[in-house]
């Protein structure tokens, strides 16, 4: 076999590694790793697997070198770690969310979203994913803890490329569990802020002493008087009309000074990005949506009512989009 054909054959395999990958973060595999190595005999025990077949999935890894065998025992690498919950750059939150049945299940039927243009979630599911979680608290939980390790990573990169002190009123909208809001509030002590995420959402979000959660629904009103307004990773999961009617509600609340963030990965050129290219096709099959270049946006504010202001890329990969009203 070529060196080409080879590779193109690994790329047609690739869901065997995600998969594999996917379960060990399932059964904590690097957390319980993160003390030194152990016997499978030991492991297969504490995560209440089957030995033989725990070893070779294992073993897999290893060969990948996400953890490294010497006899029947096992540890972590350097690139294993970053399965560990507590690693500052985990991405076990990401890994167990996307081995989720119902994820595989729209990525499944890929080929009908090509062939129609229509949302694979909701053909194979008969609902939209927000909807669907909504009524499933472990669907929707694996969810938050999901978008709580991309939160950790997204965070500091917010705050590199972008100084908040100039705000008095920060409303996070879409916020989740408020960590992003905590981390901006933690830097900005005269600052206040607002959450404002679905109703079952803020009601599991602890107090803050210099915020408020308020739950709602972003298409018919947000919460008023910010002079910020940050939405992180919210307009890629809506298609331009759904984008633009969010838009239209942040600027009818915003203070006329007042400045509105986005978080988002830009698409970039032709031949590159392949992580901004694929995290757009998982739009185009779960949440509906789309990743988009920088005019892209420019056009979405546009018809909102505000004006690009800039756009600065982070360390994370994302890019801080940053508009005001026109």
């Amino acid at each position: 076999m070529s060196e080409s054909a080879a590779k193109l054959l690994q790329l047609a395999n690739g869901h065997q590694v995600a998969r594999a990958i996917q379960v060990a973060a399932e059964l904590g595999i690097a957390d319980e790793l993160a003390a030194g190595p152990r016997d499978v005999a030991e492991l297969a025990a504490t995560t209440g697997t089957h030995e033989p077949s725990l070893y070779r999935l294992l073993r897999a890894l290893a060969a990948l070198g996400v953890l490294h065998e010497e006899g029947s025992r096992f540890e972590l690498t350097e690139l294993g770690q970053h399965l560990r919950s507590d690693d500052p750059h985990s991405i076990a939150g990401w890994a167990a969310f996307a081995g989720t049945p119902s994820i595989w299940a729209a990525w499944g039927a890929l080929d009908h979203s090509i062939r129609t243009g229509d949302n694979a979630f909701t053909h194979v599911h008969g609902t939209d994913v927000w909807t669907y979680r909504a009524s499933r608290p472990d669907e929707s939980a694996r969810f938050d803890r999901a978008m709580a390790s991309h939160t950790a990573r997204a965070t500091e990169a917010l705050l590199e490329a972008e100084d908040f002190a100039r705000f008095s009123l920060i409303v996070d909208i879409g916020g989740g569990n408020g960590t992003l809001l905590a981390r901006i509030l933690e830097r900005n002590p005269r600052a206040r802020g607002i959450l404002f995420d679905q109703p079952h959402v803020v009601a599991a979000v602890a107090p803050h002493e210099r915020s408020e959660a308020i739950g709602g629904d972003f298409f018919e009103a947000v919460p008023v008087g910010g002079d910020a307004y940050v939405l992180k990773a919210i307009i890629h999961d809506w298609e331009d009309r759904e984008s633009v009617a969010i838009l239209r509600r942040v600027r009818e609340a915003i203070a006329p000074d007042g400045r509105l963030f986005l978080l988002e990965r830009l698409l970039g050129g032709p031949n590159e990005l392949p992580r901004a290219k694929f995290s757009d096709l998982n739009m185009l099959v779960a949440p509906g949506g789309r990743e988009r270049a920088i005019d892209e946006y420019a056009a979405l504010f546009e018809q909102a009512g505000f004006r690009l202001a800039g756009h600065t890329e982070t360390s994370s990969g994302e890019s801080v989009i940053e508009a005001a009203p026109a």
